[in-house]
């Protein structure tokens, strides 16, 4: 039996169901992290569900940093307008704005990335490693992690969430559409600096 300060606290975490709680403590017996865990793994199944579901309402959040010389845009939607207006919908909006602002992604997903911006990026990867003395194989290697590195770094979704780097962006949109039971999409965002 697993008590019931237990279920309240990872309820008060998560944001998940009284009755998901409980269900996750049960199977991890007790143990709040494997709990925590557990429901971070159905929250993505429940997330996979809900990704081919229609995103027509949003909002378009905005943050300008204290020294006036960055500021975010970003668009982001849901399929209700009811969820669009909530509190939880909004704090997504800004901490998603905040990740933009710090981390400067170009690109919202790897996939958005044109293939001739990679293929210079490869260029300048082998020029770097031409003269190292090492084998073609182990170059090739080490310019497809860099690749796949840089990638992650310039992708929106691919980027650990600058408060809590055990998460991506995209595992971070994951946890609201669990919380709020809709699927959310970023449609755009840009950064400005000076």
């Amino acid at each position: 039996m697993v008590s019931i300060d237990l279920v309240k606290q990872l309820r008060k975490e998560t944001g998940v169901s009284v009755m998901d709680c409980k269900k996750a403590l049960e199977e991890a017996g007790g143990d709040l992290e494997k709990a925590r865990e557990i429901l971070r793994k159905w929250g993505k199944d429940f997330a996979l569900k809900k990704i081919g579901r229609e995103t027509s309402q949003g909002i378009i959040e905005t943050y300008l940093h204290p020294n006036r010389r960055i500021g975010v845009m970003i668009q982001i939607q849901c399929e209700t307008d009811f969820v669009a207006r909530s509190d939880e919908f909004r704090k997504l909006a800004h901490e998603l704005c905040l990740q933009i602002a710090a981390m400067r992604p170009l690109y919202l997903k790897e996939e958005d990335i044109p293939e001739e911006f990679l293929e210079g990026e490869k260029k300048i990867y082998k020029e770097q490693l031409k003269d190292s003395g090492k084998p073609q194989k182990i170059i090739d290697e080490i310019v497809e992690g860099k690749l796949k590195k840089y990638k992650e770094e310039i992708s929106l979704l691919s980027q650990p969430w600058i408060k809590d780097e055990t998460k991506t962006v995209k595992d971070l949109i994951d946890e609201y559409i669990n919380l709020l039971g809709e699927n959310i999409s970023i449609k755009r965002f840009v950064r400005y600096e000076i």
